[in-house]
């Protein structure tokens, strides 16, 4: 008994205290200043021309709620928060049931009140620590003691995500159903309640069944809440409604990619506070053409259009600076919001092999260094062995220059310079260039068959478009509050890792895979695209089973283009043809009122006419110009003179 009056003074105690702090935090919530909350949570997107291309979480479309659907007010405290006007920001009950379910049936079920989803939307950023629970704890009690239910409410509802780059409910309202949020019908509202559950997959435009089936949630929320009639439950969806899905502006079904990577970018700078509250909002001054975007997108359509099967990744890259002047992780965001660009790895190919090269010209061969191209089975030792093929089984079975090798892409040629070399020579090489990717040093890394994250790849073609110099990739320029102070700005930076030399005479042989001068027993990769080219480009493609690369550039322009399956599907040539096809639209069309422009030659490089495919010096047909560092030639000419 004397335990038992214990325990009951010992818990009353603890309940008092409880209490007694709980009451100071509101007290000491109601004398702190009142967040404003119509300022809170703006984020706006402009392009390289300052244009505004974007605003998210905030709009100058606010919307009170009085003009806002009854039955869409109701639809959204039924399914989130149906004691909202009860509770003061806390809805205890719920957590209680939450945390015992969690605990009996291993799961994580939430419990937010709207109050708390609001302030969470507040952080660009949804890390968990509980530094960041306890801020957004006491920011939720600051919420409460200021404003009304109502108020908080209006918030909430002009801010939240509702997919497709809508956030607002007027934004929503707009775009999926071509009116206002007045105007909304019990069936539209109960459609939009469920989508900030999950707005890219419960949003009508990307998946109109997924969105009806979460409808049906929040539909039997509201019938078991006294909002609607048992009759109006049973009259909805009968029919198919009507989505408008358009915006008058920026109306891309690639540019949402684009913006995910600007705010993928923003996270990771940490000048800039993680809270919009502590911000007030902010202005992102980002790299982004609109015109490069668009045309891209154009291109990109033109040849793969709507289709189930095979997907697109592209990034298009000053080399000058850097900076990201479009993107696309896919063929249409609505239907799916996986960043190919940013999120995915996949097997490069060959176009891993110019930095092959590169290493084998800083190593000592030349652009007429030759090896024969057969079949060829490499043998090492515990009895390992490797026997790599060309393409189709094609083979010169003969000695082929480095320039004939790269224009044709033989896989035999690149194993033995990769082996020649020491299999580290290229691993080394690619991070020296800017690849962050760990590379694993084996005989088939040569061919590609090590996973890249496109942006990562684009790091290191951005280091051999600009002459060696490497730099970094990004997206934004600079970052700014509401008030204009200056909160980040990008540095563009100069850091000369590769010899300039060098990276001219492997962009010069890059121009090979168009040259018909190369057509002998095969032909170059890309010929097919010559006849369209009203300008000079290094181009490097690359195949593997799952995965089509289309690589290129210019001093003016970087490109990358993949095409394959998100399952890792085998593709067939379809795929090498969109990704050439769709790289060298895209760079026309980008470049078509500049004027041609290509790299100056280094004073130090020197050039001989030789034949393209064995490097003759005395020949009479298929002759280009094979470049050379100075003094370096003599081992062509050597070479002649011990062959005659």
């Amino acid at each position: 008994m004397k335990i038992l009056k214990w325990c009951v003074k010992i818990g009353l105690f603890l309940f008092l205290s409880g209490l007694v702090v709980l009451i100071g935090i509101y007290v000491y919530a109601f004398f702190s200043p009142k967040l404003e909350l119509k300022n809170m949570g703006k984020v706006f997107i402009y392009d390289h021309e300052e244009n505004l291309i974007y605003q998210g979480s905030g709009s100058n479309d606010w919307i009170s709620i009085n003009d806002i659907s009854e039955n869409l007010k109701n639809a959204v405290v039924s399914v989130e928060d149906k004691n909202f006007y009860q509770h003061f920001g806390f809805d205890f009950l719920r957590i209680g049931k939450a945390l015992v379910s969690n605990i009996k049936n291993n799961t994580r079920q939430g419990a937010s009140t709207i109050s708390q989803q609001y302030i969470k939307n507040m952080f660009l950023t949804f890390d968990q620590t509980w530094s960041r629970k306890i801020e957004e704890a006491f920011l939720t009690v600051e919420l409460e003691v200021h404003y009304s239910k109502d108020s908080i409410l209006e918030g909430y509802l002009n801010t939240i995500n509702y997919g497709e780059g809508n956030y607002g409910i007027e934004d929503a309202s707009k775009y999926y159903f071509n009116k206002s949020s007045k105007d909304l019908t019990l069936e539209e509202a109960i459609m939009l309640a469920g989508i900030p559950k999950n707005p890219g997959n419960y949003n009508p435009v990307s998946d109109y069944e997924a969105c009806i089936e979460r409808a049906w949630i929040v539909a039997d929320s509201m019938l078991k809440n006294g909002y609607i009639t048992q009759e109006e439950y049973d009259g909805l969806f009968q029919s198919e409604i009507p989505i408008y899905g358009k915006r008058t502006e920026n109306n891309s079904q690639m540019i949402l990619y684009y913006q995910d990577a600007v705010l993928k970018e923003l996270e990771s700078i940490k000048s800039v506070p993680t809270s919009l509250l502590e911000s007030g909002g902010l202005k992102i001054y980002t790299t982004f053409d609109m015109d490069a975007q668009a045309k891209m997108e154009e291109s990109i359509l033109s040849y793969m259009g709507e289709q189930d099967e095979l997907q697109v990744a592209s990034v298009i890259v000053d080399p000058t600076t850097g900076a990201v002047r479009a993107l696309t992780g896919g063929l249409n965001y609505a239907k799916s919001q996986y960043n190919r660009a940013t999120q995915a790895k996949r097997q490069v190919g060959s176009t891993m092999k110019p930095f092959l090269y590169y290493a084998a010209l800083e190593n000592g061969l030349v652009s007429s260094s030759t090896f024969t191209s057969e079949p060829t089975t490499f043998h090492f030792a515990n009895n390992q062995v490797y026997s790599p093929n060309n393409y189709n089984q094609i083979y010169g079975n003969k000695d082929i220059t480095m320039a004939a090798a790269i224009a044709y892409s033989d896989n035999v040629y690149a194993v033995k310079t990769h082996l020649f070399l020491g299999t580290d020579t290229l691993v080394n090489t690619a991070k020296l260039a800017g690849i962050e990717e760990e590379l694993v040093g084996n005989p088939s890394l040569a061919l590609g068959t090590s996973e890249l994250n496109m942006l990562d790849f684009a790091h290191g073609y951005a280091t051999l478009a600009s002459g060696g110099d490497e730099k970094d990739i990004y997206f934004i320029e600079r970052v700014e509050d509401m008030e204009g102070n200056v909160l980040y700005e990008h540095k563009n930076k100069h850091n000369y890792v590769l010899n300039s030399n060098y990276v001219y005479i492997l962009n010069e042989m890059m121009t090979g895979t168009t040259n018909a001068i190369f057509s002998d027993y095969t032909t170059p990769t890309a010929l097919s695209l010559a006849n369209r080219m009203t300008r000079k480009y290094a181009l490097k493609t690359g195949t593997t089973n799952t995965d089509s690369w289309s690589v290129g550039y210019n001093p003016d322009l970087l490109m990358l283009v993949w095409v394959g399956n998100d399952e890792a599907k085998e593709v067939d040539s379809t795929a090498s043809y969109y990704s050439k096809n769709i790289w060298l639209d895209t760079m026309e069309k980008i470049l078509q009122d500049t004027e041609d422009s290509w790299y100056e030659k280094p004073q130090n490089v020197i050039g001989l006419v030789q034949n393209a495919v064995t490097g003759e010096i005395n020949s009479t047909e298929n002759n280009t110009i094979f470049y050379y560092v100075k003094g370096t030639e003599t081992q062509s000419v050597a070479k002649e003179e011990n062959s005659s």
